[in-house]
């Protein structure tokens, strides 16, 4: 059995905490309380419910920890140089419309750079785990990216802008390009788990502009841990900051950055 350190052992609880509300409460999906942020992004009772048990979890393990956190935002801690980022409920439109994919996703900050993530699927009981020099994991085996090297044989995963977000005509000349070249897409409608199966193997790369920090500071550890590369979509450095990610296996982050930069030559040129 794979060594878990204190700090993941902390998260994993509180994981494992949180996750019996959610699968609940999507059992009574219908009774719950639904309020709108903005176009087509809502927050439920249990999205709430789960970051409360969350926050109150992981603050009494490290009480001086600070939290950027999806609901309640910014948090300061006394230790300003730890903060957890907290997404309590990734694929809260899934889980609202009754799909069964959705996921917690915890990731720790120390001065600025993602140190620990776990991303937790409650109902495959799947539990995606990383440390910054310790490898990946789901449950005890150890993750390592997928093989593939030819982007034909490539099964790409993606998040679509919503109705209201910037950049969907971008996105479109994105998506034939990727259509185009690889074997498929798939839009399954967490960021969180994208970035675990890129991790795990299952997808050769993922890609969405425009996400928050809480939907993919755990996955972003977790697919360099397990040999893959994260960069913005258009190379840079970035990620956390701008939210444009593009994560991919060691044979495939270059091919497709290229392939994503010619979409959007062409529509300069258009």
């Amino acid at each position: 059995m794979a060594i878990r350190s204190a700090i993941i052992t902390v998260m994993i609880q509180a994981a494992y905490k949180a996750a019996p509300g959610l699968v609940h409460d999507f059992g009574e999906v219908e009774n719950l309380q639904v309020s709108m942020k903005g176009p087509s992004d809502f927050v439920t009772s249990a999205d709430l419910q789960a970051e409360r048990v969350l926050r109150a979890e992981l603050a009494r393990a490290r009480p001086a920890f600070g939290f950027l956190l999806e609901e309640a935002g910014v948090v300061k801690g006394t230790d300003e140089s730890h903060r957890w980022i907290v997404d309590p409920l990734d694929g809260t439109l899934n889980f609202l419309h009754g799909i069964p994919h959705f996921a917690i996703s915890i990731a720790l900050e120390h001065n600025r750079e993602i140190v620990a993530g776990v991303i937790y699927d409650p109902l495959r009981d799947e539990l995606f785990r990383a440390e910054k020099g310790g490898g990946a994991y789901l449950n005890n085996r150890r993750m390592r990216v997928s093989s593939r090297a030819e982007l034909s044989q490539a099964m790409i995963a993606t998040g679509i802008p919503w109705r209201g977000r910037p950049r969907q005509s971008q996105y479109l000349d994105w998506l034939a390009a990727v259509m185009t070249n690889c074997v498929g897409v798939r839009r399954l409608g967490s960021a969180a788990l994208d970035l675990a199966y890129v991790a795990a193997g299952r997808y050769e790369g993922f890609w969405e502009p425009a996400l928050s920090p809480w939907d993919i500071a755990a996955g972003i550890l977790m697919v360099r841990e397990a040999g893959g590369f994260v960069s913005e979509i258009d190379g840079g450095s970035g990620v956390l900051a701008s939210g444009d990610v593009l994560a991919a296996n060691d044979q495939l982050h270059e091919p497709l950055l290229a392939l994503l930069a010619a979409a959007n030559a062409t529509r300069g040129a258009t």
